[in-house]
């Protein structure tokens, strides 16, 4: 059982030596796209709901 928890650990670090981190300037990039498209999507969604908050308010 030690041994294949050691060999787990193992593999995890090979593979990390494998991963291609973004660069500072990557991450700022990507970070700045979720942002604006989380606040897109905030936004639409305000929308509807008035929307659908007016079409209540008329026919109730």
């Amino acid at each position: 059982m030690k041994e294949k928890i050691i060999g787990f650990f193992d593999d995890v670090v090979k593979e990390m030596k494998k991963v291609t981190w973004p660069t500072k300037e990557e991450l700022k990039e990507s970070t700045m796209i979720v942002i604006v498209v989380c606040l897109i999507i905030a936004a639409f969604t305000y929308v509807i709901d008035m929307a659908i908050t007016q079409i209540f308010k008329g026919i109730f």
